[in-house]
């Protein structure tokens, strides 16, 4: 449904709503906003793409001899939030980053995956759709209003009360997701204590991905009611699963056929489908430091707890880094299983439907579907199958990206400049540090 500034304003009106939050997204995937008062005003300044802000302060954005930046709104975005308070109530909208000479940003993460967007439709293909399985956990907040690590609940996979007590949690998070619109498949207690996931319907993989931001900020904004934290962290405790972000991904024609399935293809997928994996499995090695972009994002990939660590692919497998599920027709779709819910999903969603294309557009083809378990194969089974490891670590990662032309290009020249100078300091902070698991292990050794 396409939404107008008539729509807009009639909303203003009806519903007493006194300030607007225009949001976007930085480099590092942190959902910013730019705060006005709903007045006639501000409502033209910013259906004319007059909003300007200062984007120097703006994590991977500009100098700040060239600060000035504009804020135009996507309308089809605009969401009233259900909360509010003394002040009144609020509304938001997402909105694309442009330059003071009317030019897209190139540092403007979800002007990056339109980018993206516009070569897969030069390749031939008219959308590109997104279902993400997006995990957090929960924990207590102290006497401060701080987060600890405490669980407030005993549950496991699909556990319900009493073991899960953070239901009531979920559920008031579903009603608000609903509320604003989000289709809500399923809402379930994850493996871990203190986890969960809600899963949410599939969407063209732009309006998939500014699904994926405000849930963030529901989850967040309906934990804290609950006197809870939520944390989208990829492994906030040792010794339990850590969170993903599974991403099933399909392509679409202009006829709204899935051009990844072919009845008569192996496992009913087409070439095309095929070719696709092909991509996605040369070029994973490289875009890892994308979509596990944090230090903590390696803690969680590692054997042992569900988190893929070897790239590989196969049907109903789960070891390997991608599956692909047993739903066919329109449903049929590919699993990647590696990314957390760190990951900036603009920029996530970019390099993987880039390495995709490649793929697709070299005709690559991909190895054997690996069926067994690989977490219980030998080191000389896995090479002789072919199947290689993702990087162990931040620094390894980001020495894999830079070294990719296709994920560059994807990213384009700011924003891989800009996300490989961060992740620099974020590991060189991060080596610098001594761990507990140190002293642990050689203070009194040594």
């Amino acid at each position: 449904m396409t939404i107008t500034a008539a729509d807009i304003r009639r909303d203003v009106k009806e519903k007493d709503i006194k300030f607007l939050r225009l949001m976007f997204t930085d480099i590092l995937g942190t959902l910013k906003n730019v705060e006005v008062p709903a007045t006639d005003e501000q409502l033209d300044k910013l259906f004319e793409n007059k909003m300007m802000f200062d984007g120097s302060s703006i994590e991977g954005f500009v100098r700040i001899n060239e600060s000035d930046m504009y804020l135009y709104p996507d309308l089809d975005t605009w969401i009233v939030f259900p909360w509010g308070d003394e002040y009144g109530k609020v509304a938001g909208v997402i909105c694309d980053v442009y330059t003071p000479e009317g030019l897209p940003f190139a540092g403007d993460p979800r002007g990056v995956l339109k980018r993206n967007l516009k070569k897969m439709e030069e390749a031939g293909f008219a959308s590109f759709n997104l279902g993400p399985e997006p995990e957090f956990f929960l924990f207590k907040l102290d006497g401060n209003n701080e987060p600890t690590l405490e669980v407030n609940d005993k549950g496991g996979y699909f556990d319900l009360a009493p073991t899960d007590l953070a239901g009531n949690t979920r559920r008031e998070i579903v009603n608000v997701l609903t509320g604003l619109g989000f289709e809500v498949e399923a809402s379930h207690h994850e493996v871990a204590v203190g986890q969960h996931e809600i899963d949410f319907k599939y969407a063209n993989v732009l309006k998939a991905c500014d699904n994926i931001q405000l849930f963030k900020l529901v989850v967040k904004t309906i934990a804290r009611k609950h006197g809870l934290h939520a944390t989208f962290m990829a492994k906030p405790k040792f010794g339990i699963n850590g969170s993903g972000m599974h991403c099933n991904m399909s392509l679409f024609n202009d006829k709204g056929e899935n051009v990844f399935a072919d009845a008569a293809g192996d496992m009913g997928l087409s070439d095309t489908a095929h070719s696709f994996i092909a991509g996605l499995l040369k070029h994973a090695y490289n875009f890892t430091a994308i979509t596990n972009p944090t230090v903590n994002s390696y803690k969680r990939l590692v054997p042992g707890y569900e988190a893929p660590v070897y790239v590989a692919w196969a049907g109903r497998n789960r070891s390997p880094l991608i599956r692909v599920p047993a739903s066919r027709g329109l449903s049929t779709r590919v699993e990647l299983r590696s990314v957390d819910p760190t990951a900036n999903p603009y920029l996530a969603l970019s390099v993987l439907l880039a390495s995709g294309l490649d793929g697709v557009n070299n005709k690559m083809e991909a190895p054997e579907a690996i069926e067994s378990n690989i977490y219980v194969m030998t080191e000389e089974e896995r090479k002789a199958h072919g199947i290689t490891d993702l990087p162990s670590t931040l620094h390894n990662a980001v020495k894999a990206l830079r070294e990719d032309e296709v994920v560059i290009e994807a990213l384009g020249t700011h924003v891989f400049t800009s996300f490989v100078e961060a992740k620099k300091i974020e590991w060189a902070s991060y080596a610098q540090f001594v761990t507990q698991w140190e002293i642990d292990n050689y203070l009194e050794l040594y």
